[in-house]
């Protein structure tokens, strides 16, 4: 690949290394020095290609060390086919997230919380879940403060079966749950808190749960790093 290239050619050569496999994860993709001496470009050329694949998620640069193609260890979340009482999610992943930076608050809603829940204050349950030192999503559950207010959701542990048994305690037991999701960019203190690299998108999930007399009782807003997860779905017939 000898003579002068643009930014896009070199990005396209090393893109088809990486997708080859010939430059596998955690592999070091040259230099920026390394790919003007290659390809006898300038270094804005050389950096132009690096910065393409580093939002398109491949590569990743490390302070002091380089640069390096991207390593993938997804945490996989699936769906049950049947809730059954159960959990929303599961994962037979042997990395079971830590729950840090709990913190619970009693708050006026923001507005689009307000067009589920439409009280006057909610109660917020915030905390971040962390895989092996890493951490991989962000979630804010609201409830109604009037509902669950002086329960133990207003409590560090919410005791056994979490939020959804003390709720069925309370008579609003949860039989039906609503998912939107989507992807974007992170906010500067998403970027933060997660950790991510340069070019990493986050996957938002907003679920909402309604009692058998369709009342939103819980909206629960996830943040999750999408370089960290695999979401997997069992849909049924019936």
């Amino acid at each position: 690949m000898a003579g002068r290239m643009g930014y896009r050619a070199i990005a396209d050569a090393l893109r088809g290394q990486i997708d080859s496999g010939e430059l596998g994860p955690g592999d070091r993709v040259p230099s920026e020095n390394e790919l003007m001496a290659t390809h006898a470009v300038e270094q804005p050329t050389a950096r132009r290609a690096l910065d393409v694949l580093k939002n398109e998620g491949l590569i990743v640069a490390r302070r002091g060390a380089g640069t390096f193609v991207r390593e993938f260890n997804p945490y996989r979340r699936v769906s049950p086919k049947r809730l059954q009482g159960g959990p929303v999610w599961e994962s037979d992943d042997e990395r079971q997230p830590a729950v840090e930076d709990l913190a619970i608050s009693e708050e006026a809603p923001p507005p689009h919380v307000a067009r589920i829940l439409p009280v006057d204050r909610v109660l917020v349950r915030r905390r971040k879940y962390v895989v092996e030192g890493r951490p991989i999503q962000l979630a804010e559950t609201y409830y109604p403060a009037a509902l669950v207010r002086s329960t133990a959701i207003a409590e560090l542990n919410t005791g056994p079966g979490g939020a959804y048994a003390r709720l069925a305690e309370l008579g609003h037991k949860p039989v039906r749950f609503r998912e939107e999701l989507r992807s974007r960019m992170p906010r500067a203190e998403e970027s933060e808190a997660l950790r991510l690299d340069q070019g990493t998108p986050v996957i938002c999930i907003t679920r909402t749960a309604y009692t058998a007399d369709d009342r939103a009782v819980e909206v629960n807003e996830m943040t999750l790093d999408a370089g960290a997860y695999i979401l997997e779905y069992h849909l049924t017939d019936g």
